[in-house]
């Protein structure tokens, strides 16, 4: 089974506020909530794969000196493996807009666990609510 590695980023606002993105009609997985992030592309390591994802799906410009490791998910689809290193954020330079026709919402910690994620994500939620 081929492995996947894609890094995501818990974008935490001045509120203590995550944002989520909402996949568009058309991608897999359409409709399900997630955290920012994307495929790190050969020779990307997971922190220049964020900085490229949040500056081409949201508008923002942040640092590797910004994005913090927290944890990691490994889960297992029907064809692939998924690993997925999750950072968090707490300064980056812009407001963040959706660029690629996916919704955003900024999400209270304790409420994460109220949007459909995907099933990589969801164990996630507890050691970023824990975190926060």
């Amino acid at each position: 089974m081929k492995t996947v590695l894609v890094a995501a980023v818990a974008l935490i606002d001045v509120d203590g506020r995550v944002l989520l993105a909402r996949r568009p009609p058309g991608k897999a997985m359409a409709g399900l909530w997630e955290f920012p992030g994307g495929k790190v592309e050969p020779g990307e390591t997971p922190e220049a794969a964020l900085i490229r994802e949040l500056h081409e799906e949201l508008g923002i410009e942040t640092w590797s000196s910004c994005l913090a490791p927290l944890t990691f998910a490994s889960h297992g689809y029907a064809d692939f493996h998924l690993l997925m290193p999750l950072f968090a954020c707490r300064r980056w330079q812009g407001t963040p807009v959706p660029r690629e026709n996916q919704e955003l919402a900024w999400v209270r910690a304790r409420d994460l666990a109220d949007f459909e994620m995907p099933a990589a994500d969801r164990p996630l939620i507890p050691i970023l609510r824990d975190w926060i």
